[in-house]
């Protein structure tokens, strides 16, 4: 098993950034690729950004190109998001997620590893 705990959410103006920080344990995080994804009320759980096991190589949404930046330090165990230029459509509650094969991570599939979530709200 993983766990991943998310934190750094929270209630900010349209244009700010915020910074999501996931924490994993259980396993060698290593041999994980990550993922964050968002879900807005009354719409589906969406892909934002991905990064492999190694951190050479990294995903976005075209919703979030040019303005978040995953990243990861393996020797933390933890998977960070960058956001910056928040816009009010970037309100969701925003899970990390962990899977050993980077295209299920991308495509969303069958995904076994996933935080409980946390807040971000962006007012305009």
């Amino acid at each position: 098993q993983v766990q991943l705990v998310e934190s750094g959410g929270g209630l900010v103006q349209a244009g700010a950034s915020l910074r999501l920080s996931c924490a994993a344990s259980g396993r060698t995080f290593s041999d994980y690729a990550m993922g964050w994804f968002r879900q807005a009320p009354g719409k589906e759980r969406e892909f934002v950004a991905s990064i492999i096991q190694s951190g050479a190589a990294s995903y976005y949404a075209d919703s979030v190109k040019g303005r978040y930046t995953i990243s990861r330090d393996n020797a933390k165990n933890t998977v960070y998001l960058q956001m910056n230029s928040l816009k009010p459509e970037d309100t969701a509650v925003y899970y990390c997620a962990a899977d050993r094969i980077a295209y299920n991570i991308h495509f969303m599939r069958g995904i076994p590893f996933w935080g409980q979530g946390t807040q971000v709200t962006v007012s305009s």
